[in-house]
C-alpha cells in the first residue's frame, strides 16, 4: 500500500524477479534466539513474524553457518548445514510471508573473527588474526576451501527447499567471505591470493556453484563491506570494481554496509554519529551498478528513507536497529504516526554490544517487548482484570514505560514527576557530547502518555501526604539516584563539583584546568562536556582502565577515537586520597601519594538509589514496586523492562 506522504518509501521494488511490497528491509542481526544447537526456536520465529507484521517489505534473517563449529560468531547462532534444520526454516518462512513480507536468509562463516568453537580451529584464508579478537588461526587448504564453496551453495540450496524468498552471501564486516577478498586478511600467493580477481575467487565460485544449484530465478543478494576503515583494507574504489564483477557474476541485489571487527564502530555506530552518514558508500555503489542496491546505517526516521530514495541514492533502504527498537516502524510511517515511533538511540547495550556479544539473549533499552513476543501478554496486552487507581513516582524511563503500559491495560493512571520535564536522569545524560539521541526517549513518553490516557503531573514532588491524600490501589516507586559521595578527606571543598550538576548546566566550572574524580561512563562523558569548553582535562580512575562500565562497542570508540582526539588524560590504577585547593591527591598500590594539580574537582565517583518513600508507602498502600535505579543503580534497560513487567502484574 501506498503513502501520500512517503510515495519512494512505499512503492514496490524488484529484486531480480521477486516483488517486494517496499523499500523497507530488515537487515540481518545476530540475536541469540536459536537453539543450543543452532535449530530454529519459537522465539526466534515471533522475534521476526513482529516485524513482518508492522509492515517490512524483506527480512534477511540472521546469519547462519555453513559449517559447525568452527564457522560460529556468537553463542548461539543458526545453522542450515544438515538437512535436518530444513522444517525449522519452513515454519519462519511461513510465518514472516503470511504477513505479505519477503524473507532472505544470510549464509555465513566467521572466519577469523569467530566466536567459542568448542575445540576446533579458527580458520581464515590467511594466518592473521583478528586485530579486535586476537585469536589464533590457522590458514585454509585448498581442499578445505573447495569444501566451503560446495557447503555455501548447499547452504543456499536447502533455504529455498524451506521457502525462503532468496539468500544474502555475508561479504561484510570482515568474515570468511570478505577475508579472501580484502589485502588486509588475505596475503596467500596462491590462486586464492594476490591480485583483485584472485582474491575474488572464493565468493565467485561460490555464487557459480549456487547458481548452478538454485538456478537462475532465485534472488541472490551480497552484503559487502565498500570501506573497511583499516590501513591496507578494502576500499570504496576496490568495491566499486568488485561490485561490478559481482553483478557480472550474477548477484541481484547488493547491500553496502562497511568495516571490520577493527573497525567496529563503523559498524554498529555509537550514539554521536549521524542519521544516514555512510549512505555517500550505498550511492557510490549504486552509480556503478545497474542492480538494486541496499543501503544501511544509523537511519532513525521515514524522512530520511524517503530522501535517500528520492535522491536516487539506493533502491532499498534497510533499519536495522531502528526495528529492533520498533517492530512497527512502516506501519506507523506510511500512516502518517511518525510521533508514535520509538527511535533506537543507538546505545548497543540490549543488542549487540552489550547481549549478543556478551552470550545473552538480545534485549532493548527503549523497546522492552524485544525478545519476549512469543510470551502471553507482552505483544497482546491482557486488559487488566480490575481496574485500579495507580500512583506512578518518577518521571524517569522506568516509570513513564510503567505509566504507558498500566494505562494501556485500563488502570487509571497518574505519574508525578517533580521536576518541571519528564525524563529523570535521561534529561541530564543527554547533555554530554554527542548524547543527543537520549532525548528520543523522553519525546516518545511525551506523546504517548497522554495519548494512552496517563495523566502527568509536572513540578510536584510526592510525599507522604499526597500518598494518603490520592490512596493509590497501585504505587510504583521510580524515584532514581544520587549521586554517590564517598569520605574522602576535602569532598565538600569549595573547587568541588558534581558530575550531574555540570552536565544539567546547574553549576559552572571556572578555570582552565579541571580532574575528573572517576573514569567510568559518568566521568568520561563530563570529560569531555568540559573538553569542549576548552578546558585541560584530566580523568582519575581507581581501576587499570576507563569506562568499564560501558557497552564494549561504545567503549572501544571512546578509547580509540573520542578522547584522544579531544585530549584528554587520564590517570589510571589509582586511588583518590585527599581532595583540596591545589587539586587531588592520589596513592598508588604501593602506598606513594602524588598531586594531580587542578584549579577543580568534577565528582564522578557512582549512584546509589533515592527511595525516601517506600517504608512510609507500604504502611499506606497494599501493593508497592520499587523499579529501576530506585531499586538499584544500573542502566535505562534495566528500568524500562521493570517499568513494563510490573505494569503488566497489577
Amino acid at each position: 500500500m501506498r503513502s501520500a506522504k512517503y510515495p519512494k518509501l512505499f512503492e514496490a521494488g524488484m529484486i531480480g524477479n521477486l516483488m517486494v511490497k517496499n523499500r523497507v528491509v530488515m537487515p540481518p542481526m545476530a540475536t541469540n534466539f536459536a537453539g543450543p544447537f543452532g535449530e530454529v526456536t519459537e522465539r526466534l520465529i515471533r522475534y521476526y513474524a513482529e516485524r513482518a507484521k508492522g509492515g517490512t517489505g524483506l527480512i534477511i534473517v540472521e546469519n547462519v553457518q555453513v559449517k559447525y563449529p568452527e564457522g560460529k560468531n556468537i553463542a548461539c547462532q543458526l545453522r542450515l548445514d544438515e538437512d535436518k534444520y530444513i522444517p525449522g526454516y519452513q515454519e519462519l518462512a511461513e510465518a514472516v510471508q503470511w504477513y505479505g513480507a519477503k524473507v532472505f536468509i544470510q549464509i555465513h562463516h566467521a572466519g577469523r573473527q569467530y566466536h567459542n568453537i568448542e575445540g576446533a580451529e579458527g580458520v581464515a584464508p590467511s594466518a592473521i588474526p583478528c586485530g579486535f579478537l586476537q585469536r589464533p588461526v590457522r590458514e585454509l587448504t585448498t581442499q578445505e576451501i573447495w569444501d566451503l564453496i560446495e557447503r555455501f551453495s548447499e547452504t543456499a540450496l536447502r533455504g529455498k527447499k524451506a521457502g525462503m524468498d532468496g539468500v544474502e552471501f555475508h561479504g561484510a564486516h570482515g568474515y570468511l567471505i570478505g577475508q579472501f577478498v580484502s589485502p588486509h586478511t588475505n596475503q596467500r600467493i596462491d590462486e586464492w591470493g594476490g591480485t583483485l580477481d584472485r582474491r575474488l575467487r572464493f565468493p565467485l565460485e561460490i555464487i557459480r556453484r549456487t547458481r548452478e544449484k538454485v538456478g537462475s530465478d532465485f534472488p541472490i543478494c551480497f552484503r559487502m563491506s565498500v570501506d573497511e576503515f583499516v590501513p591496507g583494507g578494502l576500499t570504496l574504489e576496490d568495491s566499486k570494481t568488485i561490485a561490478r564483477k559481482l553483478e557480472s557474476a550474477g548477484i541481484n541485489v547488493l547491500h553496502v554496509s562497511c568495516g571490520i571487527y577493527e573497525s567496529m564502530p563503523k559498524i554498529l555506530e555509537p550514539m554521536h554519529y549521524e542519521e544516514g552518514w555512510r549512505v555517500y558508500l550505498a550511492e557510490a555503489i549504486k552509480k556503478a551498478v545497474k542492480i538494486p542496491v541496499i543501503t544501511v546505517g544509523q537511519i532513525r526516521t521515514p524522512a530520511m528513507a524517503e530522501q535517500i530514495l528520492k535522491e536516487g541514492k539506493a533502491d532499498f533502504v534497510a533499519l536495522g536497529r531502528t526495528l529492533i527498537a520498533d517492530p512497527e516502524w512502516p506501519n506507523k510511517a506510511r500512516e502518517g504516526r511518525e510521533l508514535e515511533i520509538r527511535k533506537c538511540i543507538s546505545c548497543n547495550i540490549g543488542c549487540i554490544g552489550g547481549h549478543v556479544f556478551g552470550d545473552l539473549y538480545m534485549r532493548c533499552t527503549v523497546n522492552p517487548m524485544v525478545g519476549h513476543e512469543r510470551l502471553e501478554g507482552w505483544v497482546d496486552l491482557k486488559p487488566a482484570e480490575k481496574k485500579k487507581t495507580v500512583m506512578v513516582i518518577g518521571g524517569g524511563p522506568g516509570g513513564m514505560e510503567a505509566a504507558r503500559i498500566a494505562a494501556l491495560r485500563g488502570h487509571e493512571v497518574t505519574l508525578y514527576e517533580k521536576e518541571k520535564e519528564l525524563g529523570g536522569q535521561q534529561r541530564i545524560a543527554s547533555r554530554g557530547p554527542g548524547k543527543s539521541k537520549l532525548n528520543f526517549i523522553r519525546e516518545y513518553y511525551h506523546h504517548q502518555l497522554p495519548r494512552v490516557g496517563a495523566k502527568i503531573e509536572l513540578g510536584k514532588e510526592a510525599d507522604k501526604k499526597l500518598i494518603e491524600k490520592i490512596k493509590p490501589d497501585v504505587l510504583i516507586l521510580a524515584t532514581g539516584a544520587e549521586p554517590l559521595l564517598p569520605d574522602i578527606t576535602g569532598i565538600s571543598g569549595k573547587n568541588v563539583l558534581m558530575s550531574w550538576e555540570v552536565l544539567a548546566g546547574k553549576a559552572k566550572v571556572p578555570g582552565k584546568t579541571v580532574v575528573i574524580a572517576g573514569g567510568g561512563l559518568v566521568g568520561c562523558e563530563t570529560a569531555l562536556h568540559l573538553a569542549g569548553q576548552g578546558k585541560k582535562v584530566t580523568i582519575i580512575e581507581m581501576l587499570k582502565e576507563l569506562a568499564m562500565d560501558m557497552e564494549p562497542i561504545t567503549r572501544f570508540d571512546l578509547l580509540t577515537e573520542v578522547l584522544p582526539k579531544a585530549g584528554i588524560q587520564s590517570i589510571t590504577g589509582k586511588v583518590i586520597a585527599e581532595f583540596s585547593e591545589k587539586g587531588v591527591t592520589v596513592m598508588d598500590p604501593l602506598g606513594k601519594k602524588s598531586l594531580v594539580e587542578a584549579e577543580n574537582v568534577i565528582i564522578a565517583l557512582g549512584s546509589k538509589s533515592l527511595n525516601p518513600l517506600e517504608e512510609k508507602a507500604r504502611e499506606l498502600v497494599q501493593e508497592v514496586y520499587v523499579i529501576g535505579d530506585a531499586k538499584e543503580p544500573r542502566q535505562i534497560i534495566n528500568a524500562t523492562f521493570e517499568g513494563a513487567s510490573v505494569a503488566r502484574l497489577i
